[in-house]
């Protein structure tokens, strides 16, 4: 049974904060002028008619993107709770269930079960929570908005477009606040681009058939994402006390034969394949936690979604879900600074000239490349890990930073 939309909105004054964007136009003049756009891109009035009831602006969708956390947690508390064996066991139990569409799905995009299904469970827990609010006006309102307007601008006419070709209505549009819709959780431009009719009912229907969504994602992950046919992804490894720390980079590429003669195993202690296979060592929490040799293929996971912690969580449950064993117990605790200290070592890092992104006691990207560059400089371990010790020296010492390698970015 279609899911069913709440009544609209009612539509509260938007602030002038969205509109200076806009040369100060009133959100009904933003919206006119948005329709019109859809129309030149190729949207029926039919279609504009159907979902205007639902064009309205939620300044309580705004103020929670401007409000949201990324990640900040202990990728291992993350991982315990996200990939656990429910959900391993879950997503192949649908692998089986729908086995012909998974086959169908490998054959057609060259993208392995176990990927597709740990995205599913990740995403929506295989349906079970696609989200409760109606779609159209968060992705309106967040296109008003001047925070990433040019973007949900083209994501509300996709949306339209949606509702044109007739596979949702706009009441069956419900999903995320910030405009996801269906199993996977895809954004109204990738609906449109990649979405497929996999049970052949003439409508592209992620909410519902599960034959779509399996094609579906396969074709984005392959298409999109750009997926590479019979190659690898993620593997957990066991790396030497003695590896040179600063080589575990994402952006580090090397042969297989590479890491072998730096006392690269895996996580079992058998040897790695003696090949030109290329990998990136890949220790989402430091030198003391787990350890991945990462290919080419984890860059559809960091595209998927731009937070290490994620996108490893959801390679390595693909990587259960297809048969690995449970990742290692660490020999011990890995210490993780607390947010304030964090943000500390950020406004360190600052004053000693890095460009941290912001300061808001997250590990991200470019906190990582300068914790890195900075225990280079200091001589300590340089596994992007920030540590107490790297924060006892930077409160202490805090030199001019000089420009980042090019081999030190590192991904969220």
């Amino acid at each position: 049974m279609a899911p069913e939309a709440a009544a609209p909105r009612p539509k509260p004054a938007p602030s002038m904060r969205a509109a200076s964007c806009h040369n100060g136009q009133s959100f009904d003049r933003f919206l006119a002028e948005l329709k019109q756009r859809a129309v030149a891109e190729g949207v029926s009035q039919r279609a504009i008619a159907a979902a205007s009831p639902y064009l309205t602006y939620d300044q309580g969708i705004v103020n929670r993107d401007r409000g949201q956390r990324v990640f900040g947690q202990l990728f291992t508390e993350f991982a315990g709770r996200m990939a656990a064996v429910y959900r391993m066991q879950n997503g192949q139990q649908h692998i089986k269930m729908h086995a012909a569409a998974f086959a169908r799905a490998e054959k057609d995009y060259g993208v392995p079960p176990a990927v597709i299904a740990a995205f599913w469970g990740l995403e929506s827990d295989f349906g079970a929570n696609m989200g409760n609010l109606p779609v159209l006006p968060s992705l309106v309102s967040l296109a008003y908005d001047c925070r990433r307007s040019e973007r949900f601008q083209n994501e509300t006419i996709a949306a339209l477009k949606v509702i044109d070709r007739g596979d949702l209505s706009p009441t069956e549009m419900i999903g995320s606040w910030a405009g996801e819709l269906g199993q996977t959780q895809f954004l109204p431009t990738h609906y449109v681009t990649y979405a497929v009719d996999y049970d052949g009912d003439g409508r592209r229907d992620l909410l519902r058939s599960a034959p779509d969504v399996i094609g579906s994602t396969a074709n984005y992950i392959a298409t999109g994402l750009k997926w590479r046919r019979g190659e690898p992804w993620l593997e957990e490894i066991r790396v030497p006390p003695t590896f040179p720390w600063e080589q575990a980079d994402l952006t580090v590429k090397a042969p297989r034969s590479k890491w072998i003669g730096l006392g690269v195993t895996y996580a079992d202690g058998r040897p790695l394949p003696n090949d030109a296979l290329e990998a990136s060592v890949l220790l989402p929490m430091g030198r003391n936690g787990p350890a991945f040799l990462a290919y080419a293929n984890f860059a559809a996971y960091t595209e998927w979604n731009n937070s290490l912690i994620y996108s490893t969580t959801a390679a390595y449950l693909a990587t259960r879900i297809a048969g690995a064993a449970p990742m290692r117990k660490a020999s011990g605790p890995v210490a993780q600074l607390p947010f304030n200290e964090i943000k500390e070592l950020q406004q360190l890092l600052v004053k000693a000239g890095f460009d941290v992104g912001k300061v808001d006691g997250v590990l991200g990207q470019q906190s990582r490349i300068a914790v890195k560059t900075m225990q280079l400089r200091l001589g300590l371990p340089a596994d992007s890990w920030p540590t107490a010790e790297l924060l006892a020296r930077m409160r202490g010492n805090t030199p001019r930073a000089q420009a980042a390698p090019a081999t030190t970015t590192a991904t969220r």
